[in-house]
């Protein structure tokens, strides 16, 4: 039976070029939805660029252009960039879209009809120097409880949710100037009261990523706080209530809300039922890092709760832990990262692909070197993989004039490469991306043993049908691979799909005796060893 999946992944804020944390946190998305559709099923993956709020209207302050131009550049950017690295996205758009301003008033609209929904005064955080008002995240000082430097939002430290006015010294985070409080009148939605909701919510959770029932059971733990909905802020969606209109909706109120407008956006397009696709019997991903944890577990279940419509909530959780560069944090402010609009025009995108796929920070945090990245590539995708692809073809093509030779499948490979099909898609829907791309290439390895152990160059000449048979058994091997690594290879995979006319359904797939070969192309590039140190050399904070 076709399953109804959504798939949302996070949406990178439009205020300063994509690093390769942004695309280690996200490339499970893919994975997800390219699956999903192999195996036959209705799916929606969605994302945007996060194009509103104070990061971008103080970027756009800094260079003298308007907020507008400097979110669409990156918005721009953004969008070559996934592009490039083969994210499928059935809608990729940006909060600054009319549709999407559309659809979160119209969502807001019924939820201030909501009991949960209160107006209140309450001081807010102003910078007189960059003479604006300023998200919680962007006022930092001394968390009053650990007495270490915090956020206005939370205490990374000690974990404490904190209020901007809580903190002591508190200064602006863009140009460290102190802060004052302003009084100002705002919505807030009763987070507090929805407590029991999300306890279930999160306790029912199995398929989260053990970060996020974490997190989410603190958070719980130490009691919810209500949050504003709205903010005096110019740039961003305006507040549809009468009283408000000089307001906006407060970023983290309407960001995550894009997942329900790009859904709708599909939706229409493909003329199904929207409302099906949030329904009960539907399964939901959200894809994500691990700083955004709470607006995916605590934010945006409140939001569907509370506008009582009977959204359906996150079923899982992807959650990423945090990435390192070279043994440091990557830091976007002092310039030490590995942007991607520059590694794209000079990698491989199935390498990168594959780098952060087997070795991302999935349950743990992780490091990229450029000298695991160059080992990783030649070791295992040319010197195994493709090493193994190759061999294979270029010997049928040298010594059978390229028709794959006549022979049957080997019973005992059939059953094999089932059980990869079963326990790769079984992994992938748990959301074990490193385990199944490594017991993909489990086989991999396994692979070039037979062909080396059936040693077809000998038997060439010793035992004709015992060498066809290894090369047929070997043509089985490769397009199934290919198969089996699409949604994690799609470019490599897609190449060798056109050379065997294959499908892509979710199944065991054979080519018939006697199939011609077209041209055969190399996979992949060696990556000169030069580049580690070239690469490691650069890497300085600015």
């Amino acid at each position: 039976m076709n399953r109804t999946i959504l798939i949302g992944g996070a949406w990178p804020y439009a205020n300063g070029s994509l690093h390769i944390g942004h695309i280690a946190a996200l490339l499970p998305g893919d994975v997800l939805a390219r699956y999903h559709r192999a195996c036959g099923d209705r799916v929606t993956f969605v994302s945007g660029s996060d194009c509103h709020g104070t990061p971008v209207a103080i970027r756009a302050k800094k260079e003298g252009r308007s907020p507008q131009k400097i979110s669409d550049f990156y918005h721009e950017e953004f969008e070559r960039c996934f592009d490039r690295l083969g994210f499928s996205y059935d809608c990729y758009t940006k909060t600054s879209d009319e549709r999407h301003k559309k659809f979160v008033q119209e969502f807001h609209e019924r939820l201030y009809q909501s009991d949960l929904v209160y107006e209140k005064e309450t001081p807010q955080a102003f910078c007189e120097h960059c003479q604006s008002f300023l998200a919680d995240r962007f006022v930092t000082g001394i968390c009053p409880k650990c007495k270490k430097e915090a956020r206005g939002d939370q205490c990374d430290d000690c974990g404490a949710v904190l209020e901007p006015e809580n903190l002591l010294y508190p200064v602006c985070a863009v140009c460290n100037s102190a802060v004052v409080f302003k009084k100002s009148k705002h919505l807030y939605i009763a987070i507090s009261k929805l407590e029991k909701a999300l306890s279930a919510l999160v306790n029912a959770g199995v398929s989260w990523r053990k970060n996020a029932v974490a997190f989410t059971k603190r958070y719980l733990e130490e009691g919810l706080r209500d949050r504003a909905l709205t903010r005096d802020l110019n740039w961003g969606i305006r507040v549809p209530k009468a009283g408000y209109e000089e307001k906006s909706i407060y970023i983290w109120a309407e960001n995550v809300l894009g997942y329900l407008s790009a859904s709708k956006i599909v939706s229409e397009e493909r003329g199904i039922d929207y409302k099906a696709l949030w329904g009960e019997d539907a399964k939901h991903y959200y894809v994500h890092g691990k700083d955004n944890i709470p607006f995916h577990t605590i934010i945006l279940p409140a939001l569907l709760l509370a506008n009582g419509e009977g959204w359906h909530l996150p079923d899982q959780i992807v959650s990423s832990e945090y990435l390192t560069l070279e043994g440091r944090k990557i830091s976007t402010s002092k310039n030490y990262a590995i942007w991607v609009k520059d590694i794209i025009e000079t990698y491989d995108p199935d390498s990168i692909r594959y780098y952060f796929l087997a070795n991302g920070p999935e349950k743990k945090d992780a490091d990229f070197s450029w000298r695991e990245y160059v080992n990783s590539h030649n070791g295992e995708l040319l010197g195994a993989y493709g090493n193994f692809v190759n061999r294979s073809l270029l010997f049928i093509k040298k010594y059978w004039n390229g028709i794959v030779p006549e022979a049957i499948m080997d019973a005992e490979l059939l059953h094999r490469i089932r059980d990869l099909y079963h326990t790769t898609g079984s992994l992938i829907e748990k959301g074990a991306f490193k385990d199944a791309v490594n017991g993909i290439f489990e086989f991999v390895r396994w692979a070039n043993k037979y062909f080396d152990t059936c040693a077809p160059w000998i038997t060439r000449i010793s035992d004709e049908a015992a060498c066809r048979n290894t090369l047929y058994q070997c043509v089985q091997i490769i397009v199934n691979l290919a198969v089996l690594l699409k949604p994690f290879l799609p470019f490599s995979s897609e190449k060798i799909c056109h050379w065997f006319q294959l499908g892509e359904a979710w199944q065991v797939h054979e080519v018939c005796a006697g199939f011609l070969l077209p041209e055969i192309e190399i996979l992949f590039e060696r990556i000169d060893k030069r580049v580690i140190e070239e690469k490691t050399t650069k890497l300085v904070y600015s």
